[in-house]
């Protein structure tokens, strides 16, 4: 090429930055002088990549919740938009955050702009319609899972299963007593990790319940510690004001981001449904699995998914092996029983442990090099390299 590789990618929230960053890298490898701009967050920054607006401003969850930042996003993406189609990027790569990524994408494609979707839309859940409209729009899906590529039989959709990068990272033999010294964890101490997630939304839903749900447990299981950590400094203090104002008798550790050291310390962990519970998988940590959204939210999705669960172990397994909790069932009588047998089953605990070790092996492909190989090969195809 006679001019730098000039890509644009764009990703919604935290998952997405490690995803995006991983991909960066990986490219860079192959073309030390590639460029990166779109709308990226601290990893991606940190990679290369230019973001045109601070990626928070992309993390809203929730049909309600997206409603009262709409103008906002249509506003976001209709810039970049008129920037890519001003000056033509030789890729542009949607990172997750379909309901963005999706529309800009099939903008770009229209334009004659190769296209990748990296994560596969949750279209075997909900939305399976949703597959024209990513044929539509997509040259190329990078799926992170197994089982998604089937779903896009109807449209012959191009998807690269490339594995998923935390199973790369997160190495299969975990030194727990390493962490736990490091967390000062003393013996015979039961560690309770809380991970209500990193959105305000979810925070919001979620957080009070958890920290409930502590309390019971702080009753029922001696020289128990619970420790929590906050995705940024704004959801530190919101739990820490939390925790002082409702929760200040309780032996609660607030910490700022490690969440992987705080799950890799745990006997056991009560968290939010999403990425988070695929590191927890990987670490091989018994976990109850909770979520709950506003009233509104929460009947449309309910009428909308098709998949018997939401949690990423129980989708990898196809099996129940963890708890999910939802909605108005997200109480301390509800979680805190399941907690108590993820703590207190032994037979349970092994199985989970070996299933968990099944996963790790299927995922484990070097996510990264594998996705950057895909849009290789489909820039090639185009006549771009």
């Amino acid at each position: 090429m006679s001019k730098p590789l000039r890509i644009g990618i764009v990703a919604g929230e935290a998952s997405g930055d490690i995803l995006g960053s991983g991909l960066i890298k990986a490219l860079k490898k192959r073309f030390p002088d590639a460029e990166f701009e779109g709308i990226g967050g601290e990893l991606m920054l940190a990679a290369g990549c230019q973001s045109h607006v601070p990626m928070e401003r992309l993390s809203v969850m929730g049909l309600v919740e997206v409603l009262s930042r709409l103008r906002e996003l249509l506003e976001v993406r209709r810039k970049l938009r008129d920037h890519f189609l001003a000056d033509p990027p030789d890729l542009f790569v949607g990172v997750d955050a379909p309901d963005f990524n999706l529309k800009l994408e099939g903008w770009l494609k229209e334009a004659g702009i190769p296209t990748v979707h990296y994560v596969s839309p949750s279209v075997w859940a909900w939305k399976q319609k949703r597959i024209y409209k990513i044929k539509k729009t997509t040259d190329l899906v990078l799926s992170l899972f197994p089982f998604e590529a089937q779903h896009y039989a109807p449209t012959q959709q191009s998807v690269a299963f490339v594995g998923h990068p935390l199973a790369t990272k997160i190495p299969a033999g975990v030194n727990v007593a390493e962490a736990r010294k490091r967390f000062a964890v003393k013996d015979g101490e039961t560690i309770i990790a809380i991970l209500p997630g990193s959105r305000g939304s979810e925070l919001k839903y979620l957080s009070e319940p958890f920290l409930e749900t502590a309390r019971w447990l702080s009753e029922r299981v001696n020289n128990v510690r619970f420790v929590i950590p906050a995705a940024n400094e704004h959801r530190h203090d919101q739990l820490h004001q939390l925790i002082n104002e409702k929760f200040g008798e309780l032996n609660v550790q607030l910490v700022m981001k490690n969440s992987r050291e705080v799950m890799a310390i745990s006997d056991a962990i009560l968290i939010a449904s999403g990425t988070a519970t695929l590191e927890a998988t990987l670490l091989q940590k018994p976990m109850v699995v909770a979520y709950k959204m506003a009233g509104l939210t929460y009947s449309i999705y309910s009428r909308m998914v098709k998949s018997r669960f939401i949690s990423l172990p129980n989708l990898l397994a196809d099996e129940s092996l963890v708890p999910e909790i939802l909605q108005d069932d997200v109480t301390p009588d509800v979680l805190g029983p399941a907690i108590l047998k993820a703590l207190q089953d032994d037979a349970y605990r092994s199985h989970l442990a070996t299933r968990f070790a099944q996963i790790h092996e299927q995922l484990n492909m070097d996510a990264d090099e594998k996705a950057a190989d895909a849009v290789v090969h489909l820039l090639q195809s185009r006549g771009v390299l």
